[in-house]
């Protein structure tokens, strides 16, 4: 885990770099964008700020094929990093404790994944954002001395309001909406575990809120699973980015896909 812990702080400075830009040219800077506002003292450096920055980079160096980690997929992989290192070093919290609640995460991670998916094909994108922000909300809970039922509890109530969050992306690429909605999803996860932390707690407790996810990703079309045959990926906008990219659309029985024209 420590390990792991050293290549996500890997992501966050790649992805931190402002030259960065991917193939299709919608991903890169942002995150660079968002961190020079907090240096410069116009936005203020704060858990909230500093983790949209971090997921903003991780989810940008993905996009732009550098190293990450899936966390628990590589479409949500800004969220769970973001929030653990942004908190770990507004409160000077060691690594080996970091490590740790990497641990209670997983675990959380793996208790969806048995009870419903991690997959935006199989469940929209509250199986991948929805699960990282619950991962994320457990693991703050853990780095802030709370209980294993506080972090469980903070794992419900992010994953509960993320529940019907459909995978949309724009020419099939893993870019728009997903980098900008990686670290919107950091806010999700704080404020649950922050609820959590001062005793709220969610009424429908955790792995039913996980089988509640994974009936309503059954009850989604096909065209809000990963195919980007409805949402953000058949805009106006998001065609022209698609067509612009030489890509067109393809469906068939198993849903669909952009492919090169």
């Amino acid at each position: 885990m420590l390990k792991t812990l050293n290549v996500m702080r890997e992501a966050i400075a790649a992805g931190l770099d402002k030259d960065l830009r991917s193939h299709s040219g919608m991903s890169g800077g942002n995150a660079y964008r968002m961190k020079s506002l907090i240096d410069s003292g116009r936005l203020e450096d704060n858990v909230f700020n500093r983790a949209a920055a971090y997921a903003l980079a991780t989810a940008e160096t993905n996009a732009c094929m550098g190293k990450i980690v899936a966390a628990p997929t590589a479409g949500a992989s800004g969220v769970l990093p973001a929030v653990l290192i942004a908190v770990a070093e507004i409160h000077n919290i060691d690594d080996e404790k970091v490590a740790d609640a990497l641990f209670l995460t997983g675990e959380i991670g793996m208790r969806i994944a048995k009870e419903a998916s991690l997959s935006g094909a199989e469940c929209g994108c509250q199986a991948e954002c929805g699960s990282a922000a619950a991962m994320a909300a457990a693991g703050m809970v853990f780095l802030m001395d709370g209980t294993y039922e506080q972090s469980e509890n903070a794992a419900a109530l992010a994953l509960k309001s993320l529940l019907g969050l459909a995978c949309d992306p724009v020419a099939g690429l893993v870019e728009v909406p997903c980098v900008k909605r990686n670290a919107a999803c950091t806010s999700v996860a704080i404020t649950s575990a922050n609820m959590s932390l001062a005793g709220i707690e969610s009424v429908i407790p955790f792995d039913e809120v996980a089988a509640a996810m994974k009936q309503i990703g059954r009850s989604m079309p096909v065209e809000l699973r990963e195919t980007a045959l409805g949402g953000c990926a058949v805009t106006d906008t998001g065609m022209r980015i698609a067509r612009s990219l030489g890509l067109k659309q393809r469906r068939d029985d198993d849903g669909g896909t952009f492919v090169r024209d």
